[in-house]
């Protein structure tokens, strides 16, 4: 079959044959600009670890020796056959609590815990080694008696800023510290100013039911003086602590609970950057921690502390 036959032949034959099969491969990739969502899991992780050692840090914070012992005894073993076998009775602590007291022997008598001894004269429970409670409660409550006598007295009611009750390693300290618009004395003088007298007189009426013994430090501020005057800083506020003494005598407190008085000048400035600010003129009047060190102090004096005239 030739020509035009052969090629409807060859046509047809085209037509009826079966269309090739195309096979498309879509091949999906992770995007690599977040590496994946791994990351997420692992930030989760580190938020949720320092959560809880905030609130760790928090709860040690906010509660007081007597409650972070509850705690502990509340997850500690309660039998003594299940503390000594478990509990970590074989590790580091033998199975004790961190709040156990324990039997290093610490100098000067300190008693401290398994976790941490602290020295004494800081702020602690019975258990650390501290005075802290006792010591908080004195100057809370002096803090309380001269600001409530300050109000009752309108004429220096507005002192009440110059006065300073804090802690001390020794004791409780009262700070009588002078500004730009007032001065316990007399400019270069031991001279003590009407309103200084009444202010000293309510600190007296505040400290007249203590028993511990006291020391008296006066400082001054660092300018210097006129030509041809024979005085100095050290001489100046020594006077001044002995004047304030006097005060302090004429308001009822017994001269024997006076240890001592000092003048430090101006080597102990409340404001280090500027020595001649008017606010390093202070007087320090400290109450010595009444611990037996005043009662071994007043025995060497041969006066009795139990008589109410502790001597330093």
């Amino acid at each position: 079959m030739d020509g035009p036959g052969l090629d409807r032949a060859a046509a047809g034959a085209a037509a009826q044959a079966p269309a090739p099969i195309i096979v498309r491969k879509t091949i999906v990739q992770a995007a690599d600009g977040h590496h994946g969502g791994a990351w997420k899991v692992a930030y989760a992780d580190f938020v949720t670890a320092m959560m809880a050692f905030f609130l760790l840090l928090w709860l040690l914070g906010a509660t007081e020796e007597n409650q972070r012992k509850g705690i502990a005894d509340y997850f500690s073993p309660t039998l003594v056959k299940t503390r000594q076998q478990s509990a970590g009775s074989f590790g580091v602590l033998g199975g004790s609590s961190l709040t156990d007291v324990d039997n290093y022997p610490h100098a000067q008598g300190q008693t401290g815990t398994q976790s941490i001894t602290i020295p004494r004269g800081v702020t602690g429970g019975p258990v650390e080694g501290g005075r802290g409670d006792a010591t908080r409660d004195t100057t809370s409550n002096l803090r309380k008696v001269i600001e409530e006598e300050l109000a009752k007295r309108k004429r220096i009611s507005h002192l009440v800023d110059q006065v300073r009750v804090m802690r001390a390693p020794d004791g409780v300290r009262i700070d009588l510290v002078d500004d730009a618009d007032f001065s316990m004395f007399t400019l270069g003088t031991t001279v003590m100013t009407a309103e200084a007298r009444e202010l000293v007189g309510v600190i007296g009426d505040a400290i007249a039911r203590e028993r511990q013994p006291l020391i008296l430090r006066g400082h001054t501020d660092s300018l210097p003086w006129r030509e041809g005057v024979v005085a100095n800083n050290w001489s100046l506020s020594a006077g001044r602590a002995e004047a304030t003494r006097q005060q302090l005598l004429a308001s009822g407190i017994a001269e024997p609970r006076f240890a001592r008085i000092e003048g430090v000048a101006d080597t102990e400035p409340v404001v280090a950057d500027n020595p001649a600010d008017p606010r390093n003129r202070r007087i320090s009047l400290l109450l010595l921690e009444d611990d037996g060190r005043a009662g071994r102090r007043t025995r060497q004096l041969g006066t009795s502390p139990e008589a109410g005239t502790d001597t330093g």
